[in-house]
């Protein structure tokens, strides 16, 4: 798994409207990468970083959120939960390897990456990802930046 100094990896993915997206090096970027579509701590993770997404815009940032989940799936999620931030569909893991995440099993852990300036500024990991909450100390962090 990526770690904090790390070199932030090049991915490319299609988000919710099949359109190809590459998220930028910088300015502060966040993936946060979640296990499915329309569960309980999904949803509610992902609607606290629409609630959150002024204040993410206000510092410069961009979020996406990843699962393995299909474009389908997502913009089904996307248009149910009222999201305007890019859904990123990884059926095949690739962007999740890139991050040095795994798929066994079909899904991808809960974790957080922040990037900024070509690089990995911080990684919040399962182990520390409850999903109600994490969306404003997602953006803390940002700040801090």
């Amino acid at each position: 798994m990526l770690e904090q100094g790390d070199i932030a990896p090049e991915v490319e993915a299609e988000n919710q409207d099949g359109e190809t997206v590459i998220p930028p090096f910088s300015p502060p970027t966040v993936v946060y990468f979640y296990p499915r579509d329309g569960t309980p701590g999904c949803q509610l993770e992902a609607r606290q970083f629409q609630d959150e997404l002024p204040g993410f815009q206000d510092l410069g940032a961009t979020v996406y959120g990843v699962s393995t989940d299909d474009v389908d799936s997502h913009r089904e999620f996307a248009e149910a939960e009222e999201l305007t931030f890019d859904l990123l569909a990884d059926p095949d893991g690739e962007v999740a390897a890139a991050f040095g995440l795994d798929t066994e099993g079909g899904y991808v852990d809960r974790i957080t990456f922040v990037l900024a300036d070509g690089e990995v500024r911080a990684v919040v990991d399962a182990d520390d990802v409850n999903p109600d909450g994490h969306a404003a100390a997602v953006r803390e962090r940002v700040a801090e930046l």
